[in-house]
């Protein structure tokens, strides 16, 4: 692997919350599979008191290491994606049709509908959680 080789060039990060948190399932999967395989393999050297493949331990080392940078991208990725206040086009439509609905209705208007809109929201959130 040449000295300046970058792990994000090689690695794409999905573009969602959802497939960040897939992508962070797999790789903490892959992670406890490749540290499982080193420890087997470090108990059999052991017990039938062999040599360690060297070049077999670095191999196994290093994808261990760039599971583990992918899982520190992905990681920060998916508090990107969620940290942003208005980071989803859900939200952006959502501001958008306040917006078009408060040009519609006047100030007592408006406050009505802002009432009501609370209460169905402790309503829901009473009703799931």
């Amino acid at each position: 692997m040449p000295e300046h080789f970058n792990l994000q060039e090689a690695v794409c990060l999905p573009d969602s919350a959802y497939g960040c948190r897939e992508r962070l399932a797999t790789l903490q999967s892959e992670i406890t599979s490749i540290r499982i395989q080193i420890a087997t393999t470090d108990i059999r050297r052991q017990t039938e008191k062999k040599t360690l493949d060297a070049a077999w331990f670095h191999r196994a080392k290093t994808a261990l290491r760039l599971k583990q940078q992918e899982l520190a991208q992905v990681t920060a990725r998916l508090a990107g994606l969620t940290d942003r206040p208005h980071g989803s086009k859900r939200d952006a439509f959502k501001d958008a049709l306040i917006e078009v609905v408060r040009a519609q209705f006047d100030d007592e208007q408006w406050a009505g509908l802002v009432t009501r809109a609370r209460s169905l929201s402790e309503t829901q959130a009473k009703q799931h959680g």
